[in-house]
């Protein structure tokens, strides 16, 4: 019998290697047809007499990236449709069919044959539930070898027996900092919990897999076994006690509520852990069909997995431009955003020619990548080789001249129109004419900058965030005159060093920093109203933002924040900024010498390690305090989402980005909004247009105009439209920007 996505391979000891290898597809998924042929290949190895046993494998460098996730969208678009006619039918037909996957693994395991999966590469999600549900498990000793089931970052939870496999091969408490936490698993942790049995040479992978079946590997799981006990003890035994209690007030901590896959982890252990595997299961799917139809889940899903994919492999980019193969980049300035630039473009294996004023600042900026690759090497993630490699496709230098031959250069100069007047001109001149100029800007307008190019067409914005190395957003700013080969030349790069790409239209302050300035604004506002301190911290993480605004404004630095709202008096006037804001950063700034983290001063103070900071006691002789109980709190965390998510709303009714994914998107990798809502868009859409729109009106009544709905949302609240309707992101349109 022959595959499309398998072959099947049975050797003169009767072991059958059944290795997966889809074609026309960088990496192994499960889809309706790949588990159709595990299916079949399962009946196969069961019927025929000479098979004793199966190992499966990849044919690609990765294992498997897991499920194909836009098979739950077909799966809860059929069960919308035909709930409509019979909602006992579509019940059981999502329920059926949402236990498809954990349906044939269990039929896999409990075959009567031997099974090994033979793990040598990524291995996420389902599949790691295919190897959980093999009778044994061995794993290549390579670094390429990452196994975890990440499915709660995405709103879901792993639903193909994940949740009772991993408490029944290792402790509770692992497994659940494991399922809760989608933490990745090196082949060493994963043999140390219990989870795989043998680590193998690469080249030895697949024989060391057959040798357990020739060995006498069991055909029958612990759990299916007679006196099966669980590792660490049961539920309700001295352990258990002291588990659970605090697992789940640590859960309450961690989430504030706000991630439904996330309990129902928890639930699905502690209930799972009590009854028979097979009743174990049927716990497990009812709790999974129910998340599966939560808000987060179906905005999770959208924006972290499909939208986050779409823009990865270039959504965003022109069609018809052909794709550049980066032979050499340029990078002006060695700062610490220019050294953190060409740091990632030498990981991605791209030369770099970082240019600085002068020798000394240009070997300092390589020296910065010496020091995170040096970092990476002590901690076991990075051998020595990797570093010399990585090092030595950067060349300082303070010559223009050493630009020739660069496909792109990216400017990261000093934030002054002058110098990078200057920059531009300079390395334009050593540049050949089809070469691509980018300016990391993130104040001054791409369009501005881009007069002082010879060739404007060329010319386009690429803001990154800082730091360099660990921020996976990348803007990529459209001037009036950029054009087509700009474009995709820019997301060809931001694509090459595995950030992901938002295309923005040209103003001040483009998308991102807009939305973070009016978070910080509002925070700003709570403190002159008298609100605590710590409420409008703690009030931003309940909402479910990563950093608090204050904390925010103390990493951003304090002094900045002052110079950027000098800046916008002096571009756009006094009424531009509010003035109890202004003189509340003033004080900070001029009277306190407070500028934020970098002098161990800001709204926090950071005593010397291992001290934690914490607010400065200052704060609340600034301004009368209010009591506690007279704060709406609930309140203070609408504020903090809605006046994110009006900007954002804003930004899309002036064009400045054209592509709800990409605002979503942008949103959370940038700053971290909400990811439970989906991103500051979806965060609108999943209210609802008309509700959204009643409840900033009641907003604005009570704290001002910033919270001034848009004429878009009330046009979108009038018609009960969604953003995903009104900015179709699957229709064909020009990215450029209109004139």
């Amino acid at each position: 019998m022959s595959y499309i996505n398998f072959t099947l391979d049975t050797d003169a000891d009767g072991i059958a290697l059944v290795t997966w290898n889809m074609p026309d597809r960088s990496m192994n998924v499960f889809t309706e047809e790949v588990m159709g042929e595990l299916d079949k290949i399962i009946d196969q190895v069961v019927a025929d007499a000479g098979i004793k046993g199966a190992v499966i494998t990849s044919g690609k460098d990765s294992f498997s990236g897991g499920a194909d996730l836009t098979m739950l969208q077909k799966m809860l678009a059929v069960f919308a449709r035909e709930k409509t006619k019979d909602p006992q039918k579509a019940a059981k037909l999502l329920f059926d069919n949402a236990g498809r996957m954990g349906g044939l693994w269990r039929k896999l395991e409990t075959s009567g044959k031997p099974w090994v999966s033979a793990i040598n590469g990524t291995c996420m999600g389902g599949a790691f539930e295919l190897s959980l549900a093999c009778h044994g498990r061995v794993a290549a000793d390579s670094d390429k070898v990452k196994m975890a089931l990440p499915e709660v970052k995405v709103g879901i939870f792993p639903g193909a027996g994940g949740t009772q496999r991993v408490p029944r091969l290792t402790d509770q408490q692992q497994a659940l900092q494991m399922l809760t936490s989608g933490q990745n698993l090196s082949p060493q942790k994963a043999k140390a919990m219990g989870l795989i049995h043998e680590i193998a040479e690469p080249a030895k992978l697949v024989e060391t897999a057959k040798a357990m079946i020739r060995n006498g590997l069991k055909a029958v799981q612990p759990w299916d076994e007679k006196g099966f006990k669980l590792p660490g003890g049961q539920i309700y035994s001295p352990t258990g006690f002291n588990l659970w209690p605090p697992a789940i007030a640590i859960l309450r901590r961690e989430t504030y509520g706000n991630y439904p896959a996330a309990a129902a982890i928890l639930k699905c252990v502690y209930e799972g852990l009590l009854v028979p595997f097979d009743t174990a299961l049927r716990i497990e799917q009812r709790y999974f069909i129910e998340i599966m139809q939560t808000r987060e889940a179906a905005a999770m899903i959208r924006s972290l997995f499909v939208s986050l994919q779409e823009l990865n492999k270039g959504a965003r980019r022109p069609a018809g431009v052909p794709e550049t193969k980066f032979k050499k980049i340029g990078i002006l300035g060695a700062g610490f955003m220019g050294a953190g630039i060409a740091y990632v473009t030498a990981k991605a294996g791209i030369p770099v020619v970082l240019l600085d004023r002068d020798m000394e600042s240009a070997e300092k900026g390589k020296a910065h990548s010496d020091s995170l690759v040096s970092d990476q090497v002590k901690k076991g993630r990075a051998k020595p080789e990797e570093k010399d490699k990585l090092l030595s496709l950067i060349t300082p230098t303070a010559d223009y001249a050493d630009l020739a031959g660069c496909d792109l250069v990216v400017e990261a100069v000093f934030e002054d129109s002058a110098v990078k007047k200057a920059a531009t001109e300079q390395a334009e001149a050593a540049l050949k004419s089809s070469a691509i100029f980018a300016s990391n800007t993130s104040t001054i307008p791409i369009t501005s900058l881009a007069k002082n190019s010879a060739r404007p067409k060329n010319f386009v914005g690429i803001h990154f965030f800082s730091p360099v190395d660990k921020m996976m957003l990348v803007e990529i700013i459209l001037g009036k005159k950029t054009g087509d080969k700009a474009l995709a030349t820019a997301i060809d790069f931001v694509r090459a060093i595995k950030k992901t790409p938002i295309v923005v239209n040209d103003t001040r302050g483009f998308y991102v920093n807009r939305c973070v300035l009016r978070y910080m604004s509002e925070a700003y506002k709570m403190l002159i109203e008298g609100v605590p301190a710590p409420m409008i911290e703690n009030a931003a993480k309940a909402a479910g933002m990563p950093v608090g605004p204050l904390a925010l404004t103390d990493e951003t630095a304090i002094d900045l924040a002052q110079k950027i709202m000098k800046q916008t008096i002096r571009d756009l006037g006094d009424k531009a900024v509010d003035p109890k804001q202004m003189a509340l950063i003033n004080t900070m700034v001029d009277d306190h010498g407070r500028f934020g983290r970098k002098n161990g001063k800001g709204f926090y103070d950071y005593p010397a390690k291992p001290a934690k900071k914490k607010l400065w006691p200052g704060l609340k002789d600034l301004y009368p305090q209010l009591a506690p109980e007279k704060v709406d709190y609930e309140e203070l965390q609408q504020r903090l989402l809605v006046t994110i998510a009006l900007e954002a709303a804003r930004v899309m009714e002036e064009g400045i980005v054209t592509d709800p994914r990409e605002a979503d998107v942008g949103s959370i990798l940038a700053f971290g909004f909400a990811p439970y809502t989906g991103g500051a868009l979806s965060y609108i859409d999943g209210i609802g247009a008309k509700e959204f729109v009643k409840i900033a009106k009641g907003l604005q009544k009570k704290y001002g105009a910033e919270f001034k709905a848009p004429k878009l949302l009330l046009d979108m609240a009038e018609k009960g439209e969604t953003f995903y309707q009104r900015f179709d992101p699957y229709a064909k349109g020009d990215v450029k920007q209109a004139a």
